[in-house]
């Protein structure tokens, strides 16, 4: 790196040893200042080894940008698809359902990994001979530019509820740990991670990503043992977990244990499966692998890993169940089930391990922030502003069209983190738009030679009508549609897979009746 490129460095360095001071001098009391250095260090470390992956760029060209020229290895790509799902919604949105709703509807860390391996097994491969940019690609060769622009809406926004669930996890996290207010840790994050992306593009985000992922595995191992010698050992806080939890406290659904809520779990648990594949985060390392074969296993290795990865943040989840008083750390009891990771981590174990498991969390963080920003931008770049914008735009004009897109597409997801605090609602908030409006074209799009447009438009306008017509309490939207199994103004019939269902079908059945008004496209090979 040469001066240029380190200055930027000791920059950031300076400016969170200005945050510090401004602190101490404001006589702030609650910051837990070994966790801040902690946060200063980790911060800038990870910018730097971002600000050098600038230099890997053999271009400035959109394919050197977005998928760092096609040339990234297995043992980079597994990490960085790893590291990319097993982000801040994971760990603290595991943990919170863990402890909050019970094991059972910890769901979304097995499901997502399913949805990894699934993807692997039947996307990975295709997607990648086929050369395609972005995810939008293949719907844009099929359906044509305008309906690709409308199916980037849903992907905008799974990728856009996605960051904001990180960045809420994030605050949560450091105003719990450090006594640094929500808004200050959520702003500090968003504008490190999305510095160093818009300067390395996809190479800063997987380098970035092989650090991040050793921190967390190693942050949250050395935590588990420390909280568990708090609160009597594994054997003691599972008995009082079972106790607590009761049907709830396993991994398998049974119509005694959810009652009226069984098919409502199988609805979420097939909108985490396959909902965790259509996405441009996802594709996006797949496309940068050197070849078919590395697409396919960085997909199927990475859901293994992801399911280990998840085991402490149960266990945390967990362990938090089991404190009987929480004064006796010093501590009242959180006032949110989000808050219970970074409770246990601050409160359940010594200085020191606090101090490191905080640098695990903030790791998380930075890994998937700078992920979903990246991807939400190459999709808005290369799949609406070139085709529907300006079609002639040179390759140089296009990378700072990306850069602009990455801070704007960050700060949206920002001013949403702001509003919404809740981890786990955001958490499956991303996954549900894209479950039900962008699954069936993606599939349809892949697998069957007779789809069109005409089919494409007619199954999205009836998965959006079914999907919105359930409503949707975290955003504010009321029931409008008569479904059977409303309980307190919540539809526990499952009705987002009906709505993915409806539309693949819809879809599947136009399309053929169609064929004359709108012939079929093919997809392009290379």
């Amino acid at each position: 790196m040469n001066l240029k490129q380190i200055l930027p460095v000791f920059g950031l360095f300076g400016l969170l040893g200005l945050v510090g001071l401004y602190l101490y001098i404001t006589g702030a009391e609650n910051v837990f200042w070994p966790g801040f250095f902690s946060m200063m260090f980790f911060y800038t470390l990870i910018f730097g080894i971002g600000t050098y992956a600038a230099t890997r760029r053999k271009s400035n060209s959109i394919t050197d940008v977005i998928l760092a020229g096609r040339s990234i290895p297995l043992f980079v790509a597994v990490f960085t698809m790893s590291a990319t799902w097993v982000g801040g919604g994971y760990i603290n949105g595991t943990a919170e359902y863990t402890y909050g709703d019970g094991l059972l509807w910890a769901q979304a860390p097995w499901g997502y990994a399913i949805s990894l391996i699934l993807g692997g097994l039947f996307f990975a491969r295709k997607m990648r001979r086929y050369e395609f940019k972005t995810m939008l690609d293949p719907l844009e060769q099929r359906y044509g530019k305008k309906m690709a622009a409308l199916l980037f809406l849903p992907a905008l926004s799974g990728e856009l509820f996605w960051t904001a669930a990180i960045l809420t996890a994030l605050g949560t996290t450091f105003g719990t740990v450090l006594g640094i207010d929500f808004t200050t840790a959520i702003i500090l994050s968003a504008v490190i991670a999305l510095a160093y992306t818009a300067l390395g593009g996809l190479w800063a985000v997987a380098l970035t990503d092989i650090l991040q992922m050793i921190l967390i595995l190693i942050g949250l191992g050395l935590v588990i043992p420390f909280a568990l010698q708090s609160v009597g050992g594994w054997d003691t806080v599972w008995a009082k977990y079972v106790e607590a939890k009761g049907g709830a406290a396993q991994f398998w659904p049974t119509r005694e244990a959810l009652g009226h809520y069984y098919w409502n779990w199988w609805d979420f648990a097939l909108l985490l499966m396959l909902g965790g594949i259509p996405w441009q985060v996802y594709f996006q390392r797949v496309l940068s692998a050197k070849n078919e074969n590395t697409a396919m296993w960085l997909s199927i290795i990475a859901g293994f890993i992801c399911i280990l990865a998840a085991i402490p943040a149960v266990m945390i989840g967990v362990i938090g169940t089991g404190v009987e008083s929480w004064e006796r750390f010093g501590a009242t009891a959180p006032e949110q089930n989000a808050l219970i990771l970074p409770w246990v981590v601050r409160y359940l174990t010594p200085s020191f391990i606090a101090t490191i498991g905080l640098g695990a969390v903030a790791a998380a963080v930075m890994s998937s922030v700078d992920s979903s920003v990246l991807s939400a931008s190459s999709m808005a770049t290369w799949n609406v502003f070139r085709p529907l914008v300006k079609p002639d735009i040179s390759a140089e004009q296009l990378t700072k069209v990306l850069k602009r897109f990455i801070w704007i597409i960050g700060t949206l997801a920002l001013i949403l983190a702001l509003q919404i605090e809740s981890v786990s609602a955001l958490w499956f908030l991303c996954s549900d738009f894209v479950y039900c409006l962008l699954f069936p074209p993606l599939v349809l799009a892949l697998f069957d030679k007779k789809a069109n447009t005409y089919g494409a438009l007619a199954g999205f306008m009836v998965a959006f009508i079914l999907r919105f017509g359930g409503g949707d309490p975290t955003l504010g939207i009321p029931v409008i549609l008569p479904y059977p199994m409303i309980e307190d103004g919540v539809v526990l019939f499952p009705f987002r897979t009906t709505a993915m269902l409806s539309g693949l079908i819809t879809s599947f059945i136009v399309a053929r009746l169609t064929q004359k008004q709108c012939p079929p496209v093919a997809l392009i090979k290379p």
